[in-house]
């Protein structure tokens, strides 16, 4: 039934079954809380149990390789020369089996939506007529569904008389889809129940279900104290509910009263803001003339300033015309005296040349009057 559901499923790589263990393993709880759920024995002894664990090991096993078709036609020049061309054959054909059987699905799918939006006309002759071509159609689903089981279970028997193919293609394949590899843990997961349940003995089954009849006992006993102390809790939260809605009222009356006196504060804000607004265009106003007025008595400082750094220049000009003027003077009368004072020493020189010049020539005369 198995093999019959995956004939045409997504198809990946995932564990392999031949390194599961044929024991069961131990627990990481307690020993002691769990000793009836535990079975005693650890490997299976009858030869029964044992063929019942293979069998299902090999569906497992052969699931796992039915869920790898889908990747080997996918990758056909890849795994040709690895798997071999009559496996590879097998495959492709198996493959298109499914693509046909899918796109005939689809094909009826689309049919079957155009017909019921077409639903109004469903007493036309020619509606009656698709529908009875859709169901001829779907006639030849089961024949081509039941060539695919036998082309799976060819290509099974082709892979699983060539172990080495096998190894090859689960080194080569990546991992599975979600939805087959999701199977494949629900079968392990089986697997593993139907081992522990094999492993169990029939006193261990009845200790075992006295185990869980006491537990069962103990959950009714404990929901008993869970209800009691739900109900403590619902009472403790109306309690809670009745306060918190008294609370709320008080709280609420206090709005109320808050409400009315920022009410009153409102008003009263707004008649001052009235005030405020007039005051302020008149403060606006008395600045407009303020800066007016500050712009006329700076123009008027400008110009005192002008006029006094002018009359400053002015002062500071006449004061060094009196001192050029002073000093010129100066330098003329200068000039005057020490002319005079040349032009009596030039006198006074040419007196004296004049009267070195008469000495001589007495020097002279004298001389001559001696020879």
């Amino acid at each position: 039934m198995a093999l019959e559901a995956l004939g045409v499923a997504p198809l990946y790589q995932g564990p392999d079954i031949n390194r599961m263990k044929l024991t069961a393993e131990p627990s990481k709880k307690p020993a002691s809380l769990l000793k009836p759920l535990v079975p005693s024995k650890s490997k299976l002894t009858t030869i029964e149990a044992k063929r019942v664990m293979s069998v299902l090991d090999e569906t497992i096993h052969k699931v796992e390789l039915v869920t790898l078709l889908s990747y080997m036609a996918s990758n056909y020049e890849t795994l040709e020369g690895v798997l071999g061309q009559d496996i590879m054959k097998a495959v492709s054909e198996h493959e298109d089996l499914c693509r046909s059987l899918l796109d005939t699905v689809i094909y009826l799918q689309d049919k079957e939506r155009r017909l019921q939006e077409e639903e109004e006309y469903k007493e036309e002759g020619w509606f009656r007529d698709r529908i009875l071509s859709i169901e001829l159609q779907k006639s030849s689903l089961p024949p081509l569904m039941q060539q695919i089981k036998e082309s799976t279970k060819d290509t099974l028997r082709l892979l699983l008389n060539n172990p080495q193919a096998v190894r090859l293609l689960q080194t080569y394949t990546p991992s599975r889809s979600a939805e087959a590899q999701n199977f494949i843990d629900c079968l392990i997961e089986l697997r593993g129940f139907l081992f522990e349940k094999l492993l169990t003995g029939p006193v261990e089954a009845r200790d075992k279900s006295q185990f869980i009849q006491d537990i069962n006992r103990r959950n009714r006993r404990n929901q008993g104290i869970i209800d009691t102390l739900e109900n403590e809790l619902v009472a403790s939260v109306k309690n809670r509910d009745a306060e918190k809605y008294r609370v709320e009222t008080e709280i609420e009356n206090w709005i109320q009263k808050y409400d009315m006196e920022m009410g009153e504060k409102q008003e009263e804000y707004e008649k001052l803001d009235i005030i405020h607004k007039e005051e302020k265009v008149q403060l606006e106003e008395l600045q407009q003339k303020h800066d007016v007025l500050v712009e006329e008595f700076s123009q008027i400082r400008a110009k005192r300033e002008v006029n006094a750094k002018k009359r400053l220049e002015a002062e500071q000009e006449m004061l060094r015309m009196v001192r050029a003027a002073t000093l010129i003077q100066a330098l003329w009368r200068g000039y005057l005296v020490r002319s005079m004072l040349k032009s009596r020493k030039k006198k006074r020189s040419k007196s004296k040349g004049r009267i070195k010049e008469k000495g001589k020539a007495k020097a002279k005369g004298k001389g001559k009057a001696k020879k």
